[in-house]
């Protein structure tokens, strides 16, 4: 027999070897995961080995019935969730860096576009050729101006200008909107399995509390069997005769 064979552990559900660091001893599993187990599971006893595997199963399982015990029927959110719990995945990412990976060269392009109009930059520079528009028009090329009072050329190329931005400006909005909908939905479930595993966290330290106050008592009660019983053969013991 090999070493890996000595120190592998027989899980009690799959009934395959394992090793140890693969899997964890049943008292040290919540008392309601272990009932759900049992109940899934008749050959669970709630103190045998189980793999991480099978445990990650169960818990995925009994996570998904509390949760549809209390919300009622669960969302493609909830249901990436409780998947995530098996397979122990991290939920959390950077929505802004993965949205911006699937945008398109003209979506790109409407971004820089409304970012340089709302901007300060895009106020003095466009005010500054209004004024300029005006001064050549009205005063230096006032007998031959191309575009003479009462501005009929400006006005159509601010009409233009306007008419223009605004579908650009709601393009962008609309992907901002989508971003936010996507980091949303993305909190949600960050926040949803960090309430799942702080529950399970309490439920366990409450477990391991118990225990060990168990124990504890079981070893105050030794010691005073033990003071009891050096207490009856100190009163058999005659005392010492004079001489």
């Amino acid at each position: 027999m090999s070493e890996s064979e000595a120190l592998s552990v027989t899980c009690q559900i799959c009934e395959q070897p394992k090793s140890p660091q693969n899997g964890t001893i049943g008292e040290v599993v919540r008392p309601s995961l272990s009932e759900f187990i049992k109940k899934k599971d008749p050959k669970w006893d709630g103190k045998g080995f189980i793999c991480f595997d099978d445990l990650g199963m169960f818990r995925r399982d009994y996570v998904k019935e509390v949760l549809e015990d209390e919300i009622g029927e669960l969302s493609a959110l909830d249901h990436e969730v409780v998947e995530s719990l098996q397979a122990h995945e991290i939920l959390s990412s950077d929505i802004s860096k993965q949205f911006e990976k699937e945008l398109t060269f003209g979506e790109k392009l409407s971004d820089t576009i409304a970012a340089f109009g709302g901007s300060w930059t895009f106020i003095i520079f466009f005010s500054a050729v209004l004024l300029l528009w005006l001064v050549i028009n009205s005063f230096v090329l006032a007998t031959r101006a191309f575009d003479p009072y009462p501005y009929i050329l400006m006005n159509l190329v601010l009409s233009a200008l306007a008419a223009l931005q605004a579908p650009i400006i709601m393009m962008s909005q609309n992907r901002t909107e989508s971003r936010d909908r996507l980091r949303g939905e993305n909190d949600y479930k960050v926040n949803l399995k960090a309430e799942l595993e702080i529950r399970h966290l309490h439920e366990k330290i409450d477990h391991l509390l118990r225990r060990q106050y168990n124990r504890l008592f079981e070893i105050q009660q030794i010691q005073i069997e033990l003071l009891e019983e050096l207490t009856r053969k100190g009163e058999k013991v005659p005392p010492p005769r004079a001489a």
